[in-house]
């Protein structure tokens, strides 16, 4: 099992950037798929990125492509989201997730995921 402990949500303005982090703890992280997603205010939670156990595939929603990066130190338990040229529309709480990694598992949806953090919130003023 694997607790997940988001951080470094805040408020900036747009074109600024932040880096969420995602500490986990527990046994296995380097083994587990991880991604990032988010949920906005009356919106459903959205996918934003996907990364595999050891860091070769990450896969990226359109609307952030280019402008966000996501990343991992298997070394340090932790799974980055570096977030550049941030725009309003990006406002939400943002959560990690961790995913076993299985054949067959689509982990471009919250269905690819067994846990989760408690989220972070991310504010972008216009």
């Amino acid at each position: 099992q694997v607790q997940l402990v988001e951080s470094g949500g805040g408020l900036v303005q747009a074109g600024g950037s932040l880096r969420l982090s995602c500490a986990a703890s527990g046994r296995g992280f380097s083994s587990y798929a991880m991604g990032w997603f988010r949920q906005a205010p009356g919106k459903e939670r959205e996918f934003v990125a996907t990364i595999n156990w050891i860091g070769g595939n990450r896969y990226y929603t359109d609307s952030v492509k280019g402008r966000f990066t996501i990343s991992r130190d298997n070394a340090k338990n932790t799974l980055y989201l570096q977030m550049n040229s941030l725009k309003p529309e990006d406002t939400a709480v943002y959560y990690c997730a961790a995913g076993v990694t299985r054949s067959g598992r689509h982990y471009e949806t919250s269905y690819g995921y067994d846990y989760w953090g408690q989220g972070t919130q991310v504010a972008v003023s216009s």
